[in-house]
C-alpha cells in the first residue's frame, strides 16, 4: 500500500474509532507529539490538544456525552504531498435524554508521519451551527 492509501485508511480508521467509542484506538491513531487543532473554536469550544494524553483527555469526555455519533465522509484526498489528507464530512451526533440531534458539516485536513501517525488534525466546522445546536448562541461574543 502506498503512503497516500496508507493516510486515508489512517484518516477513515479515525472516524470508525470515533463512531465506535474506541478511545485507545483514537489516541493510537496519533504520533506522541500530535496535535488536535480547532482554529473556529470561537471560544466556546475547546481549541484542541496536544500529545496523546492531550487526545485522551479530549475526547473521553465526549463518548459519555453522546448517545450515537456517525461521521459519514462525503469526500476524501490524499494531496500532492500524501502526508496530507483533506476530508469533507458530515457530524451527525445524537445527544442524551431525547434531546435530538446534533448536525454540522465538517472539512478537516490531517498531517502524517513516517508511520502514518496523526501529527496534525485540524478540525473546521461552522461555529454557529454548534453554538445553537449547544443552547450556547447566547454566549457568542
Amino acid at each position: 500500500m502506498n503512503i497516500a492509501e496508507r493516510n486515508k485508511e489512517n484518516t477513515k480508521a479515525f472516524f470508525k474509532a470515533l463512531e465506535d467509542y474506541q478511545l485507545e484506538a483514537l489516541v493510537d491513531l496519533f504520533a506522541e507529539d500530535g496535535e488536535h487543532i480547532n482554529p473556529y473554536h470561537s471560544g466556546l469550544f475547546p481549541e484542541g490538544t496536544k500529545g496523546k494524553e492531550g487526545v485522551r483527555s479530549y475526547w473521553e469526555p465526549v463518548f459519555s456525552n453522546f448517545e450515537a455519533m456517525e461521521f459519514p465522509i462525503e469526500k476524501l484526498f490524499a494531496m500532492e504531498d500524501p502526508s496530507f489528507v483533506f476530508v469533507k464530512f458530515e457530524g451527525k451526533i445524537k445527544l442524551k435524554n431525547d434531546a435530538g440531534w446534533y448536525n454540522n458539516d465538517y472539512y478537516a485536513t490531517f498531517q502524517f508521519d513516517e508511520e502514518g501517525k496523526i501529527k496534525e488534525y485540524v478540525e473546521i466546522f461552522n461555529p454557529i451551527v454548534a453554538a445553537r445546536g449547544f443552547g450556547l448562541l447566547d454566549q457568542i461574543k
